[in-house]
């Protein structure tokens, strides 16, 4: 296990993962330093060396995360999702410091017709997509000792999300389009930081996909969430293809989490579960 004294280096830590995984690594007795900007920034080779050196092993969360952003602000994501993950690589490789990368399904085109597995194909369908393949690509090429979790649908307090999404349209009294056509696994934040710590005493290597248990459409998320908060609001499904957007978004999002599974100490709970919690908490 993990000691009391493992410093845990967060990069992005004041993100929506970052807040939740800084929180959990306190409870378990981690001592979690927290970095993001505007005093840390990844793409800041000196920021980076720092980090790795204050640290016993490294979590990065920091992200450019904003999908129809990334389209029109391409550099900016590579710089961000690629280049400063490469860098990261090699600067944790010269310290032999073990590095958690967090990834993303939308490495997927979401064309598959079953959950996708760890070793399936990667073919990114836009541009966010693309940086954050290349960052796991230019992170596997330092040959630094890491683990990539590929996560999906993270929804957390301290972030921009589906369900924030959904409840500032509530406040609008209009009627809400949901689209129908794309299905994955709501997934909480406090659930991929308490994976993540479980995982940090054990220093896997490879890469792994985390999401709740269990499957749903936006659509059905919507419903789920309309319902446990007595919401009265028109809910209408409608397909991806009739909202116009700048990036392309996976129709697919389906994760096989067996392998993952297999090194938590407890079951994955299925998504109504963290999500009825999070709730209540609203």
């Amino acid at each position: 296990m993990a000691t009391n004294t493992t410093r845990i280096a967060i990069l992005g830590g004041k993100g929506m993962l970052g807040t939740d995984l800084a929180s959990a690594c306190r409870q378990q007795g981690l001592d979690p330093i927290v970095l993001d900007l505007p005093d840390f920034d990844i793409t800041d080779s000196d920021h980076l060396r720092q980090a790795v050196s204050s640290a016993d092993m490294v979590v990065n969360c920091a992200a450019y995360t904003n999908v129809d952003g990334a389209e029109s602000e391409a550099e900016l994501a590579h710089r961000v999702n690629a280049e400063a993950v490469g860098r990261l690589g090699a600067v944790a490789r010269d310290a032999d410091k073990w590095v958690l990368h967090i990834g993303t399904d939308f490495v997927f085109d979401g064309r598959s017709d079953r959950p996708y597995i760890e070793t399936d194909i990667p073919n990114p369908i836009n541009t966010y997509g693309k940086t954050k393949l290349a960052g796991e690509q230019l992170l596997a090429q330092t040959g630094c000792r890491h683990c990539i979790i590929r996560v999906e649908w993270t929804y957390g307090s301290a972030g921009n999300n589906f369900v924030a999404k959904l409840m500032r349209r509530v406040e609008t009294g209009q009627a809400i389009k949901v689209v129908d056509d794309q299905v994955g696994s709501p997934t909480a934040t406090t659930e991929v930081a308490r994976a993540i710590c479980n995982l940090l005493g054990k220093k896997p290597e490879g890469i792994y996909h985390f999401a709740s248990a269990g499957y749903a459409t936006r659509f059905e998320m919507a419903k789920f969430i309309f319902g446990k908060l007595s919401i009265d609001a028109e809910l209408l499904a409608c397909k991806t293809g009739d909202f116009a957007s700048p990036a392309a978004r996976p129709l697919n999002s389906r994760f096989d989490c067996s392998k993952i599974a297999r090194l938590l100490d407890e079951p994955i709970e299925v998504w109504q579960v963290p999500l009825e919690r999070f709730l209540r908490q609203l």
